[in-house]
């Protein structure tokens, strides 16, 4: 069809060719264009948020650059690049696919969303969040005039000024929540505060976005008001007719058992009709989405699945299209001549502005303290996804023009990229834990309540480590054993990640599962030992990214007055016996842990002990081996297997290692070379004395326990001794045989094992016996811990402390 006989349409696309062997080019057509599209969006995207990582940038700040990158900014210079990739006539399929995504994605935030959450808000946060709104927007109606006598001349004054205010005062709530689930503030009253915020302002936003579509049509301000009044009676509509449909379908849908395919039909299609009727309305589709995950009920397991149903592939797949549909009209050089990038700055001013001092003032006059103000008005200040469905609405409309539209995408990359390193400058939760005194298996009090701090990232690890629980409970009244289980997760994109974060976390520390979740099968497993047996054991999750996990684990385990806490290695063991490595992260980890750590540490290299299920009470029946060289860390060693030892099923063997009156020990392990017997003879005898003291208590405690002696003068002798224990079910093996310094292990693969941990770890030494590599806390060389402690010890705990002290 001609314009004017100047201007065609483009051809519209076939949806598929005939391939490349008949002369077609498959870029020619919809489908494998669109296949291309999506795969060189998603790659990109994502190549991007893994070089952002660093900079603990959320992901959505790599989906905006690439966005623009992909469009006229950079890539889009090229016009092959642009009329292969995204010709004119292929942008209508790509629209079309990322507001479906979008779409889906906004049905997600509104059932993330719990509306009841939002009326229960406290006057603080509902005055934060009013704030965080009405001071932006008021400033924004201000930046609006500016804008219009320079760089939007021309643009409808009304919707102008409203697009602009909502723009500047916008809080990305998803964005929001996954920033403060990464910086460990969610469950913090920080991050309640900013939560209960956004949640209002998201809200409002939605409200005003509203407003600002139905003034941006271009008939009278009745037909205005008609278009106001149909989506007032649309959500009404939802409120009452949807949701007892949606509350049916939730009551039918119950724990543990899989929710109806039906229901979930039933449930997307309900969003499709939803949002075809906003769309008629005059209020955009999204708005339909939105409200039915409003109204969806936030009780039980049907939104959960849901959530798990749809994310993957709308997050994955889908909405990064947006990002890229959004980026091909953003053009950074229409900001041109120093007017241009002066409003530019003048945006991003005064959308800081008036975010954060709004939310600092208020939350100063609730006496909110000056650092937690000033960390929630800067989280209040993050944008993303939501800003960008407000400009691309105002772009469509064509209230915002180029110059305008690249503006105010600027302003919404900056304010975000700059939330999570100034939050971390700004605010460090104070962690204050009150010290304690058991940080050792070895004490002199035994009758003093053991806890141990057991981690496991699979259910692989969940049958050895119930088995060594139940090992270690030995026959003490008093001295009971007391076990935090805690599953370590990675913190992912997900929607999900962020609720499980809710659960599982208390004050940002990961807190004990009061209230199993039947769906958690690793929780069940213990939850059942429990039962079966005295020992308390308290299932606990953490979920964070691995280069930040630790922080976690130690924190926990000083909140949790632990002795000892025991981690898996980083390799487990292949069907044909090969030791395999499950990545550098969870190596890192492990050693961070060792550095950090406010009690003793047992490393777990399993090779399954008692077979791959759990062994009952009576039928435990196990062999343990002990290699003692002296040294603080095999004295932590021998004392937990003395502790085990007290268990009727078990069997404990000491194996001492000693030398010839005329070769030291320290020698064999090279601590003597080049220096003299004189300077190194009252140290190394004051740690021989300890440990030979503890030894000889250790071999009269249990009257069964079995005393060896290895005479060996070289190192080979020693390895050719230890290569005969692996007929143990267990080996406890110290670190640091003879208080060895750190230097003297850095070579070996696994530093964090020490010499003997190494050779016991590796494939050839055994395919059936497990071994526990122990480092004992040292009292004198304290680490730097991941929490703050008061300055005086106190007293001993009772038996039962409280679990998540408030």
């Amino acid at each position: 069809m001609a314009h004017n006989g100047t201007m065609n349409c483009p051809t519209p696309m076939h949806a598929t060719s005939n391939g490349a062997f008949q002369d077609e080019n498959p870029l020619d057509y919809a489908l494998p264009l669109a296949i291309l599209q999506i795969c060189l969006v998603v790659v990109f995207t994502r190549v991007l948020a893994v070089l952002l990582q660093p900079l603990r940038q959320p992901r959505v700040v790599a989906e905006i650059i690439g966005g623009i990158l992909l469009g006229p900014s950079a890539a889009g210079r090229s016009k092959k690049f642009l009329n292969t990739v995204f010709p004119k006539n292929s942008l209508t399929v790509l629209d079309t696919l990322a507001n479906l995504g979008l779409l889906f994605f906004l049905f997600l935030v509104g059932l993330e969303l719990d509306m009841r959450a939002v009326r229960r808000t406290g006057k603080k946060a509902l005055a934060i969040a009013i704030s965080g709104i009405g001071l932006p927007f008021v400033i924004g109606i201000g930046t609006s005039f500016i804008l219009l006598s320079n760089i939007s001349k021309g643009a409808k004054e009304a919707p102008f000024i409203v697009f602009i205010g909502v723009s500047l005062s916008i809080t990305a709530f998803p964005v929001l929540a996954r920033i403060l689930a990464e910086l460990k503030l969610l469950t913090t009253d920080v991050g309640r505060i900013a939560m209960s915020a956004a949640a209002v302002n998201d809200v409002a936003a939605w409200i005003l976005l509203a407003l600002a579509i139905a003034l941006s049509g271009s008939g009278s301000p009745i037909i205005a008001l008609w278009v106001l009044l149909c989506g007032v009676g649309f959500v009404v509509a939802a409120v009452f007719v949807l949701t007892p449909v949606f509350t049916f379908m939730a009551r039918r849908s119950l724990e543990g058992e899989p929710v109806k395919e039906l229901y979930i039909c039933i449930t997307l299609v309900l969003v499709l009709v939803a949002s075809f009727a906003t769309d008629t309305i005059g209020i955009h589709a999204l708005f339909g989405a939105f409200i039915v995950g409003i109204v969806v009920p936030k009780d039980g397991p049907f939104a959960g699945v849901l959530i798990e149903k749809i994310e993957d592939i709308v997050a994955s797949l889908l909405l990064p299209l947006y990002f890229v549909s959004s980026g091909l009209k953003t053009n950074v050089a229409t900001i041109s001549g120093g007017m241009s990038w002066a409003m530019l700055v003048l945006v991003i001013f005064t959308a800081c502005f008036g975010k954060i001092v709004g939310t600092v003032a208020v939350s100063l006059a609730f006496k909110v303290p000056f650092r937690e103000a000033l960390a929630v008005g800067f989280l209040m200040n993050t944008k993303g996804l939501v800003e960008l469905i407000v400009l691309n609405i105002g772009k469509d409309r064509k209230v915002l023009n180029d110059e305008t539209f690249a503006v105010l995408v600027l302003m919404a990359l900056f304010t975000t990229f700059i939330t999570t390193p100034i939050v971390m400058a700004v605010y460090h939760p104070a962690r204050k834990i009150t010290p304690y005194n058991d940080r050792t298996i070895q004490r002199k009090n035994l009758d003093t309540e053991l806890r141990l701090l057991t981690c496991f990232h699979s259910s692989r690890n969940v049958p050895t480590i119930i088995n060594l629980i139940e090992s270690s409970r030995g026959t003490r009244r008093k001295g009971r054993l007391c076990v935090y289980a805690m599953h370590l997760m990675e913190l992912s994109e997900r929607s999900s990640a962020i609720s499980m974060v809710h659960k599982a976390r208390n004050n940002g520390l990961p807190t004990w599962n009061k209230k199993p979740d039947d769906k958690d099968t690793l929780v069940i497993a213990f939850e059942t030992y429990r039962q079966l047996s005295s020992v308390v054991v308290r299932p606990m999750t953490a979920i964070s990214e691995l280069y930040n996990i630790d922080e976690d684990i130690c924190a926990s385990a000083s909140q949790k007055r632990s002795a000892m806490i025991i981690l898996p290695f980083h390799k487990h063991q292949r069907v044909d016996g090969v030791m395999e490595s499950l990545g550098h992260s969870l190596h890192q980890v492990n050693q961070r842990v060792l550095r950090h750590a406010p009690c003793s540490v047992g490393i777990l290299v399993d090779r399954g002990l008692g077979g791959t299920t759990q062994v009952t009470a009576s039928d435990v029946s196990f062999t343990i081996g002990v290699p003692f060289f002296g040294g603080k860390d095999d004295c932590e060693a021998l004392a937990y297997g003395a502790r085990m030892a007290e268990h009727p099923g078990i069997s404990l063997t000491i194996i001492r290692f000693v030398t010839p009156p005329e070769i030291s020990m320290r020698t064999i392990f090279g601590l003597d070379v080049g220096r003299s017997k004189h300077s190194t003879s009252k140290s190394a005898s004051i740690t021989m004395e300890n440990s030979d003291d503890f030894l000889s208590e250790a071999k009269t405690r249990n009257a069964a326990t079995v005393y060896e002696e290895r005479t060996v003068t070289s190192k080979e002798e020693i390895i050719t001794a230890l290569k005969y224990m692996n007929t143990y079910n267990l080996m406890l093996v110290g670190r640091l045989p003879l208080d060895l310094p750190n230097k003297l292990i850095k070579s070996c693969d696994c530093p964090e094992l020490g010499p003997i941990g190494s050779f016991m770890a590796a494939t050839e030494f055994s395919t059936t016996t497990s071994v526990l590599i122990v480092q004992q806390y040292d009292h004198y060389s304290k680490p730097q811990l991941v929490v703050e402690e008061d300055a005086e010890p106190e007293p001993e705990p009772e038996p039962e402390m409280p679990d998540t002290p408030v």
